[in-house]
């Protein structure tokens, strides 16, 4: 018996890939986008809190010009102590914003849509201007918080530079929404949208009327910042009624509409409005205050996701897909049948 053996050809090297290919990994495709949707949110909401521990340590001049830390250097020295370093160090998670965002940006750019080819391209107009809204809110957020340290921290624009930074948490909440498959609640009842709206209207006026109680307090940022000079406990009172008035409507709302959103919008209001009853109580102790800067965060991004989620009747809502989630769908139906 004669035997025969084949001879296989070696194979044949890979090409190397460029050094540039994991760069575009990172900025290609829609899982790639709903990564930096979900890093862009985070990082908004880390920056509010140190932003705040900034303030709350007494930092806030601790570099005391803009945009150098000090008359003669970009970076902080000895001579300006741990409040020197606490400022600057706050200023440097800026650029990691910067770069989180930026990045989030070009993969919104470079985005083609799978599942609809055939409108401008594969390219999603809305995910464009969430992505760009975001990043034209760092430039503001840097001349603004530059301002601030230039009028010795006047309570009135560290109010806006917190005020800014809840907007661009809300736009962060809007894409990540709009990347991952979150699903529009319908409502039947037009009262429900009206609901959400006058609970996101509320929120939006309860962290108003906390950045004048803080600019009323003691927490200035500065041993010798001024304050705004309003009555801080009546302040806080007409801040505690707008904070009532949106658990009110939320709760009116979760009559009508018993779902997800909707209860983590209540729950995290009711917790909110816990620690800041405590902390008034407590004579505002740093802690509390500090968790009730991301409580704030908390509250706006879930009160934008209510908004955003609750629609009237039957709606049809436009998702990233991705491969695997048109394979998923179709799978699922497959299944149905």
């Amino acid at each position: 018996m004669t035997t025969s053996t084949q001879v296989r050809p070696a194979p044949q090297p890979r090409p190397e890939a460029p050094p540039w290919a994991l760069l575009l990994r990172l900025v290609t495709g829609a899982v790639a986008l709903r990564r930096w949707a979900v890093a862009s949110l985070v990082i908004n909401v880390v920056i509010v809190v140190t932003g705040g521990l900034v303030r709350l340590t007494a930092s806030g001049l601790g570099c005391p010009t803009w945009p150098r830390c000090s008359e003669t250097s970009f970076v902080t020295h000895p001579e300006l102590g741990v409040h020197g370093a606490i400022e600057f160090g706050n200023r440097l998670l800026t650029f990691v914003l910067v770069a989180v965002i930026a990045l989030t940006w070009i993969t919104a750019m470079r985005l083609r849509d799978e599942s609809r080819p055939e409108v401008r391209g594969g390219r999603r107009r809305d995910l464009r201007w969430l992505a760009g809204g975001l990043l034209l809110g760092i430039p503001a957020q840097i001349v603004i918080g530059g301002i601030s340290v230039l009028t010795h921290l006047n309570p009135w624009v560290v109010g806006i530079h917190f005020l800014v930074s809840m907007a661009l948490v809300g736009l962060a909440v809007g894409l990540v929404r709009t990347t991952w498959p979150a699903r529009p609640v319908p409502v039947d009842r037009g009262a429900a949208v009206v609901f959400a709206r006058v609970a996101f209207a509320g929120m939006v006026a309860a962290v108003w009327l906390g950045t004048v109680v803080t600019g009323s307090g003691p927490h200035a940022g500065d041993l010798n910042a001024v304050r705004n000079g309003l009555d801080g406990g009546l302040v806080a009172h007409v801040h505690a009624t707008a904070v009532w008035v949106t658990i009110a409507f939320t709760l009116a709302l979760l009559v009508l509409s018993r779902t997800r959103p909707v209860v983590l919008l209540l729950a995290v209001e009711v917790l909110q409005a816990a620690l800041g009853i405590t902390q008034y109580y407590l004579g505002v102790p740093v802690p509390l205050v500090a968790l009730h800067l991301l409580g704030a965060s908390l509250s706006v991004a879930a009160a934008a996701n209510v908004l955003l989620a609750v629609r009237r009747g039957p709606t049809t809502h436009l998702l990233l897909r991705t491969r695997a989630d048109g394979a998923d769908a179709r799978a699922t139906a497959a299944a149905a049948r």
